[in-house]
């Protein structure tokens, strides 16, 4: 497949992969065909990752280096390697050398095919079972039920994007994982292919048991978002309507027992604590998707980024 090409790789603290990593793309990208480069997105690294990376822009004529001042998140990361490429197919990967370089070729094959999207999928995956492999496979079903996109694997990084696909996603928040079902719902052609994964040689992990929590947040917000972004009176509205024929039993159950077996419900103090919980809680989770909405909004009004950054080098710097 002869079309330029974009790897865009979010890096936050991985010092010793950078040199290895870099090897191995320079390896595989002259085999592409077309003109391809590679987008580096230091995500506030603290490690002498920064130092590593501009020794390779002094030998490297295809790399181009995008610095945070701080450390945003991977979807920051990519949102911003994304804005600051330049290839037809866009190529995002994790840094840390447990995504294959040489899966690329076979990601374009299959987007050839006719596919908008093509998802890597991590079938032999290198990482510890009850932390990383469980909570994973756990996630996956629940977002493959929700969203209704049939993927294994919505955590691998390793995929391939035609860049139009990724013109109409907006990436806010932490919803880098589920592109796929952001353009799948925009009426792109998603396909999964079996990726190689590799065990950690090099750093450690950023993510533990806690991401599974988040995953389960942000899915939460992305149902939202698909289901009821235009048309919130029916979430809102059936929440509210439920809360009322619920109100209406226990008011109910309340006057029988005040008529027939003579108990006063001020004397049952559980009753009211349950009631204001039960609200309390409805109230913060609505709080929080309206927060999410009102975010988006915020950033695509306004044209700014969630993140700043703090310098570019590359062909296109003069650097």
């Amino acid at each position: 497949m002869k079309a330029d090409v974009s790897i865009l790789i979010p890096l936050f603290n991985e010092k010793d992969c950078v040199e290895p990593l870099l090897e191995k793309l320079s390896s595989v990208l002259p085999s592409l065909g077309g003109r391809a480069e590679i987008v580096i997105v230091d995500d506030g690294s603290t490690d002498g990752s920064g130092e590593k990376l501009d020794a390779a822009l002094k030998i490297m004529d295809n790399l181009k280096v995008v610095t945070f001042r701080r450390n945003y998140g991977q979807t920051s990361a990519l949102s911003a390697a994304i804005a600051n490429s330049s290839g037809e197919i866009l190529i995002p990967m994790d840094a840390d050398l447990q995504n294959d370089p040489e899966d690329i070729p076979r990601l374009l094959e299959k987007l050839e095919e006719g596919f908008d999207v093509v998802s890597g999928w991590r079938r032999r995956r290198e990482d510890p079972f009850l932390t990383r492999t469980l909570p994973s496979k756990i996630a996956n079903f629940f977002i493959s039920l929700i969203s209704g996109v049939k993927l294994h694997d919505y955590g691998c990084t390793l995929k391939a994007y035609r860049k139009e696909v990724l013109d109409e996603v907006d990436l806010i928040g932490e919803m880098h994982r589920f592109i796929p079902v952001l353009a799948s719902w925009k009426g792109a052609k998603v396909a999964e292919l079996e990726v190689s994964h590799h065990p950690r040689t090099a750093g450690r992990s950023k993510y533990g048991l806690g991401r599974t929590f988040k995953v389960i947040l942000d899915l939460l917000t992305l149902k939202f978002l698909g289901s009821f972004l235009t048309k919130p009176i029916y979430v809102f509205g059936g929440s509210g309507f439920g809360l009322i024929s619920i109100s209406g039993l226990v008011a109910a159950f309340t006057l029988y027992q005040k008529f027939i077996q003579g108990f006063y419900v001020h004397r049952n103090p559980l009753f009211v604590v349950a009631v204001f919980f039960a609200l309390a809680g409805l109230q913060l989770i609505m709080i929080g998707l309206l927060g999410e909405v009102l975010a988006r909004i915020y950033f695509q009004s306004s044209g700014k980024k969630p993140y700043v950054i703090k310098q570019i080098k590359g062909p296109a710097q003069g650097s």
